[in-house]
């Protein structure tokens, strides 16, 4: 990585946040804008940066609930509540099967498997203190999370036109498969508007499974802690939701609501790209890397299975 000054870093940085927002990147092309932004030039904001992706995310996440009816939430949650346990259950047994077999520390590999079988990094921050996790477990899970969520973003918009998915089928593919909420949505806004109402109502009602799992952490690993923390901008979703299926509003507002959100979403993968850094490749551990890739895989491929199949 070059040594620029920060004020050459805050330029870039200005210069390629309009680009993002101008619509001219996709969603895929601008996380790997931000990685690119990251390792030649030099994120120097690297806290504000990695504060405002969250904020946007969420933000977006919120307004695209507007654009969502309530009737439409319930309905996904419902249909997809037997193949997201299914499919959780399948991650938390075969990640543990998987972490003994590569030799992965116990904490660390319920980690992985945790992130994968939920909603990534939130569910890394939440079952962590409740199994009282080292803090260098914690940051190898979260890169290894990091590193499969930019290839689930980069790859699965085209295995799922290859192999002809429709958007509800992608949708809740990208849900169940895909790590975190942000990868998620880009995936499937890369797909299509209606492959990107599912999979964030299936994700969103999906993360409400870490009050469970931080209860079965702390019996699994005899903690005493009960602590565990729900995203709150799912509830501002729901009540965002709620909001358009019973208020009238505006024309313009619903029309423009769904392309602000896409936006976004686009700046916010922008900002998660330029949150990488060489030290995020040099903190990974081999061993719990293979466990991530193939839990990943497996997870992948169990849950197409069951989409097609339930």
């Amino acid at each position: 990585m070059a040594d620029f000054s920060p004020r050459i870093s805050l330029i870039s940085l200005i210069l390629l946040l309009i680009l993002v927002s101008s619509g001219l990147i996709g969603i895929g092309a601008s996380l790997l804008l931000g990685i690119a932004y990251a390792l030649i030039i030099g994120n120097q904001y690297q806290v504000r940066t990695h504060w405002a992706s969250g904020l946007i995310l969420k933000t977006s996440i919120v307004m695209l609930g507007l654009s969502i009816n309530l009737v439409e939430v319930y309905e996904t949650a419902k249909s997809s509540f037997v193949i997201t346990l299914i499919t959780i259950a399948f991650a938390l047994i075969t990640g543990t099967l998987l972490g003994r077999l590569f030799k992965v520390e116990q904490s660390l590999a319920f980690l992985i498997s945790s992130g994968t079988a939920i909603c990534g990094g939130s569910a890394i921050a939440a079952v962590a203190p409740a199994i009282k996790a080292q803090p260098g477990h914690v940051i190898v899970s979260i890169t290894v999370v990091f590193l499969l969520n930019a290839a689930g973003l980069l790859l699965f918009p085209q295995i799922g036109s290859w192999l002809g998915l429709g958007q509800t089928e992608f949708g809740l593919w990208a849900a169940l498969a895909i790590h975190d909420t942000s990868s998620v949505v880009g995936a499937a806004g890369s797909f299509g508007d209606e492959a990107l109402a599912v999979a964030t109502t299936a994700k969103l009602a999906r993360a409400l499974w870490i009050v469970p799992l931080v209860l079965l952490a702390s019996t699994l690993f005899h903690q005493d802690s009960r602590k565990f923390s729900v995203p709150l901008f799912i509830v501002f979703f729901l009540v965002a939701s709620a909001l358009t299926s019973f208020i009238d509003l505006p024309k313009p507002l619903v029309e423009w609501i769904p392309t602000l959100a896409k936006t976004g979403m686009v700046v916010s993968l922008f900002l998660i790209g330029a949150g990488f850094s060489q030290s995020t490749l040099s903190g990974v551990q081999w061993s719990a890397l293979w466990q991530g890739i193939f839990l990943w895989i497996l997870v992948s491929l169990f849950s197409l299975g069951l989409i097609f199949y339930l």
